[in-house]
C-alpha cells in the first residue's frame, strides 16, 4: 500500500505535490518523493519519514516545474531502505521516473529478462524499479526521438503483456508528459481530475478521490482496468485501454481499512460501504446472539468508527467514544516490527473509564491481521472496568497472506490462519467474538448503485485473482520477510547492547 500522485500544472506543482501527497499519508508512512521537471531538467527530493519531515523549504524551492509526480511509501517486503523510496529514475529513453503502488507477483522472472534480454541493471531490491525498466524499454523499443501518445500506450501495453500482480502507477517522461496506469484487474486504485485556473486547465492523477479534492480538482473518473491515461507537458488530456482482457477486480480491502472514508473508489463510496457493513454486522448478531447484552458500542479510532456508528444503530444501544488517540502515533497495523507494533498501542489509545465501568462493552475494529492490537486493546477495556468484552469484526477472518501489496506475507503471522473463530477469541481475550461474512463485506462495498460483479478477496477466501500465486510463491515470500525480520532484530539489538555498554 502506497500512494502516489502527479500532475500537470500550468505554474509550479511542487506545493500541490506536497499537499497531495500529505493528504495520502495514510497510505504511507515509510519514505516519501517528489520530482518536478523544468526545462527538460529533473529536481528529485527523496528520503525516509513522514511527507512534512522529508521536505523542508530549501527542498521545495529547489522542486521547480509545472509537471511532477509524488509517492509516499510502505514497505511491502519489510524493507526500510531510503535507497528503495520513490520516485526512481532511468535515464534512457528520455528520462523517465515512475511511482508505484501495488506488487508485481513475478518481479523475479522480469528482473532476470531486464538483465539479460533488455541489458539493464536494477540497483533495488525494489519492484517499482524493475516495472519502470521495463516501462522504459518498451518505450525504448518504438525508436522514437520524441515520442507520440500512440508510443505511450503501445509501451503500456507491453508493460501489461510482461507485469503480473497489482499496479497502479504514475511515470513522468521528462519533456513530454505524465502517464498513469492500472493492471488489467483494476486491484490497486488510481483516479485522474482537471481543475481550471486563468492560466488554463491542469490535471492530477492520485490513488484516492480525496486527494483531488483538497486541492480544488474536480474528479473525472478512476482509470478502467488496464487503462492508460496521458497528459502532455502543454495539457492535451488523451486515455486508451492498453489490455487485451480487462476485468475489475479491485481490492475489498481498500474499502475495509486502507482508504480514506472521504474517497470514492471505482464509483464507490468509502463511508457508504463502511455504513453497510456496520449494518451487515448488526443483523449477524442479532440472528446469532438475539439476546445480546451489549451496553455500549465503542469504536476503536479511526477506521472503524463509521460501521461502529451504523452498528449501534441498529442495535439500539448507545455508541460512545471510549478511546482518545494520540494523533502522532502512526498506524499500527503498516509499522515494521511486532515489537514495534506492541509498544505503540499504549502510546496511541488511552481508555475513558467513565464509558468502560460495570458495562457490558462491544468494540469494534475494521480488521483483525495478526491480533496484537486488539489483544491489548482488550485489555486496557478490561482494566478500564468493563464487566464483558466483546469484539466485533467489520471484516471477516483475515486467514491468508496479500501479494498485490499489502504487508501481510507471512500466513503463521495472521491470527486467525487455522484457527477457528472461538480460537481467535480465546486469544485476544474477547468473551465473545464476531466476524463480518464475506457475502456480507461483498454485498456492502459492491451493492450500491454502482454493482461490482467481483472483488480482489485474497486475504479472506485464499483465491489469487492473476492465477500465478501456489504454496510455493507464498513460502518464497515467507521465508524473505523472515530474513528481513532476523537482520532487523539483530540491528535493534546491536543497537540496546551499545547503549547498555
Amino acid at each position: 500500500m502506497c500512494g502516489i500522485v502527479g500532475i500537470v500544472g500550468k505554474s509550479n506543482v511542487n506545493q500541490a505535490l506536497y499537499d497531495g501527497l500529505t493528504v495520502l499519508q495514510h497510505r504511507g508512512q515509510d519514505a516519501a518523493g517528489i520530482v518536478t521537471s523544468h526545462d527538460g531538467r529533473l529536481f528529485l527530493r527523496k528520503d525516509n519519514g513522514l511527507v512534512r519531515d522529508v521536505f523542508h523549504q530549501r527542498h521545495m524551492q529547489r522542486l521547480v516545474g509545472h509537471m511532477g509526480i509524488g509517492h509516499v511509501r510502505y514497505p511491502t517486503a519489510g524493507s526500510s531502505s531510503s535507497a528503495e523510496a520513490q520516485p526512481f529514475y532511468v535515464n534512457s529513453p528520455y528520462g523517465i521516473t515512475l511511482a508505484h503502488n501495488g506488487n508485481l507477483t513475478n518481479v523475479e522472472q522480469l528482473a532476470k529478462e531486464i538483465y539479460e534480454s533488455d541489458l539493464r541493471h536494477v540497483n533495488t531490491n525494489s519492484d517499482s524499479e524493475v516495472l519502470l525498466n521495463v516501462f522504459a524499454h518498451e518505450l525504448a523499443q518504438r525508436g522514437k526521438l520524441q515520442p507520440t501518445e500512440e508510443d505511450v500506450f503501445a509501451a503500456v501495453s507491453q508493460v501489461h503483456q510482461r507485469c503480473i500482480g497489482g499496479y497502479a502507477v504514475v511515470a513522468m517522461i521528462t519533456g513530454y508528459g505524465i502517464v498513469g496506469f492500472r493492471d488489467p484487474n483494476g486491484i490497486r486504485p488510481i483516479v485522474f481530475g482537471q481543475r481550471h485556473t486563468d492560466e488554463g486547465v491542469e490535471y492530477m492523477i492520485a490513488s484516492e478521490s480525496v486527494a483531488l479534492d483538497v486541492l480544488g480538482f474536480t474528479l473525472i473518473r478512476d482509470l478502467a482496468p488496464g487503462e492508460a491515461v496521458y497528459i502532455t507537458e502543454d495539457g492535451k488530456l488523451s486515455t486508451r485501454q492498453c489490455a487485451s482482457n480487462p476485468h475489475l477486480s479491485p481490492c475489498i480491502f481498500e474499502h475495509v481499512y486502507l482508504a480514506r472514508p472521504d474517497s470514492i473508489i471505482d464509483g464507490v463510496s468509502v463511508y457508504k460501504a463502511r455504513l453497510r457493513m456496520g449494518e451487515k454486522l448488526a443483523d449477524k448478531i442479532l440472528r446469532e446472539r438475539p439476546e445480546h447484552d451489549i451496553d455500549v458500542v465503542i469504536p476503536i479510532p479511526d477506521t472503524s468508527r463509521t460501521s461502529a456508528l451504523e452498528l449501534a444503530n441498529h442495535l439500539g444501544v448507545k455508541f460512545r467514544e471510549g478511546f482518545v488517540k494520540n494523533r502522532y502515533i502512526g498506524r499500527t497495523f503498516i509499522m515494521p516490527g511486532q515489537a514495534a507494533r506492541k509498544k505503540s498501542v499504549r502510546q496511541k489509545l488511552n481508555a475513558i473509564e467513565l464509558e468502560f465501568r460495570g458495562k457490558n462493552v462491544m468494540l469494534v475494529d475494521d480488521s483483525i491481521v495478526r491480533g496484537t492490537t486488539c489483544k491489548q486493546i482488550i485489555q486496557m477495556a478490561r482494566e478500564a472496568g468493563a464487566k464483558n468484552v466483546y469484539f466485533c469484526s467489520a471484516a471477516p477472518a483475515v486467514r491468508y497472506p496479500n501479494v498485490y501489496g499489502i504487508d501481510m506475507p507471512s500466513a503463521h503471522e495472521l491470527i486467525a490462519h487455522n484457527r477457528s473463530t472461538e480460537e481467535v477469541a480465546e486469544l485476544i481475550g474477547a468473551d465473545w467474538l464476531v466476524y463480518q461474512d464475506l457475502p456480507d463485506l461483498i454485498e456492502a462495498v459492491g451493492g450500491g448503485k454502482i454493482k461490482i460483479e467481483h472483488f480482489d478477496c485474497a486475504v479472506f477466501d485464499g483465491k489469487y485473482i492473476t492465477g500465478d500465486v501456489d504454496e510455493c510463491y507464498l513460502n518464497k515470500i515467507e521465508q524473505a520477510r523472515n530474513d528481513v525480520s532476523k537482520v532487523k532484530s539483530q540491528a535493534v539489538s546491536a543497537i540496546i547492547d551499545l547503549y547498555n555498554d
